[in-house]
């Protein structure tokens, strides 16, 4: 974030080989060992773009078809992206993506498990060498930067409408068992209704109703 201060443009890539103090959504801790990729990006929105927060589907978006590229193609069919922005290999947790913004800054950082995945974590979790297949963290980042640009032009034009397609075409399929919970610390259970127009997570409760929410944390049951 202080670069996007200092003035950097849009497009900027930094990478690290390691992080101290690496974080995830709300707060959690995220393990960097090295042989990982732990990178950040800057998109500047402007008038006219979607709301800043979609810039999230844009992101795992791209990290779905950059590690699709790695992966051998009888194992792409298990890869699927989960509301809001995790990207799944058979069912476990691959990358992780954290937005931050400030003015027309949104600054996104991205991990991903190349060549090692963390144990004993409150949901299963893996890696791409786990499936014969580990790029170097600079390989990955020049194939993950060039899909975050094409998909960055999708999102102003033809926009969010667009995005939100591919994301579902890319997602667990509508139906599934879904808990959430929401930023009150509540639980909420359903099944996957896909997203509304903003971008925002529908749950089917069990009484029929549609719960509409804009944040939480999401496990599939």
């Amino acid at each position: 974030m202080a670069l996007a201060r200092a003035g950097e443009g849009e497009g900027l890539w930094l990478r690290a080989d390691r992080q101290i103090s690496g974080r995830g959504r709300q707060g959690r801790s995220w393990v960097s060992p090295s042989g990982n990729m732990f990178a950040s990006t800057l998109v500047r929105t402007g008038e006219g773009d979607p709301p800043p927060a979609s810039l999230a589907l844009v992101a795992s978006l791209a990290l779905y078809d950059a590690v699709a590229a790695f992966l051998p193609e009888n194992s792409r069919e298990a890869l699927t992206l989960k509301w809001p922005n995790d990207l799944l290999l058979d069912g476990a947790k691959l990358s992780g993506i954290l937005l931050e913004r400030e003015d027309s800054a949104v600054v996104i950082g991205i991990g991903v498990n190349l060549a090692h995945h963390p144990d004993n974590l409150d949901r299963p979790a893996t890696s791409l060498a786990a499936y014969g297949m580990a790029p170097t963290p600079d390989i990955f980042l020049r194939e993950l930067a060039d899909r975050f640009a094409q998909w960055v032009a999708k999102w102003r034009e033809p926009g969010l409408g667009a995005i939100r397609e591919q994301w579902l075409a890319r997602a667990h399929p509508r139906g599934t068992a879904l808990t959430v919970h929401d930023p009150a610390g509540r639980k909420v259970q359903g099944v996957f209704d896909g997203m509304d127009a903003d971008g925002a997570l529908r749950l089917r409760l069990a009484d029929g109703s549609v719960h509409v929410m804009h944040a939480g944390d999401v496990f599939l049951i």
